[in-house]
């Protein structure tokens, strides 16, 4: 008798072997263990190995809070993301969890983030706090770049300068 043809597995029996522990061996364009990323790196599965910086720590429970504040957000930050940032070649983000915080917008690879302060900034205890969370930024090497509401209102086009000017010079560090 003649065998049969041995076809490839499809991606059902991939995924059941998978998850049944076997192995379908090593493929061949994959590194060897000296070519992995050290400890303290992460890499990205497209393919192509690359030494990324670990994420920053956050806390989960502010995760809920930081999607209810991109739902929710003030009149400024709508202008100054769909306006600007959102089209921006280096990527932002909105409402970011850093740490025990949430930063208005962040730039990873610029290590940078960018503040819209409305008027309970401007207190004793809206500073305070401020002064706190720029430096528990400063410790991961983020700097923080702040704007009034009524900068965003009356100067945008300064703004979103400021912003180009800063981040391109901290993308050459």
């Amino acid at each position: 008798m003649r065998e049969k043809e041995k076809k490839p597995p499809s991606l059902r029996e991939v995924a059941r072997r998978s998850r049944n522990g076997r192995s379908w061996g090593t493929p061949s364009v994959w590194p060897s263990a000296s070519q992995l990323p050290q400890r303290g790196s992460l890499w990205k599965r497209s393919g192509f190995w690359e030494e990324i910086e670990m994420s920053l720590p956050y806390k989960n429970v502010l995760i809920p809070k930081a999607k209810e504040l991109r739902k929710n957000a003030t009149k400024q930050e709508n202008h100054l993301w769909y306006d600007y940032l959102r089209t921006y070649p280096i990527r932002f983000q909105r409402q970011k969890v850093i740490s025990g915080f949430i930063a208005d917008f962040y730039c990873h690879q610029a290590k940078l983030v960018i503040e819209l302060d409305g008027s309970q900034h401007y207190t004793q205890d809206g500073r305070l706090y401020d002064k706190e969370r720029s430096m528990v930024f400063a410790r991961f090497g983020i700097q923080v770049l702040r704007f009034s509401n009524a900068e965003i209102d009356r100067q945008f086009p300064a703004v979103c300068e400021v912003i180009h000017r800063e981040t391109q010079k901290r993308m050459l560090k």
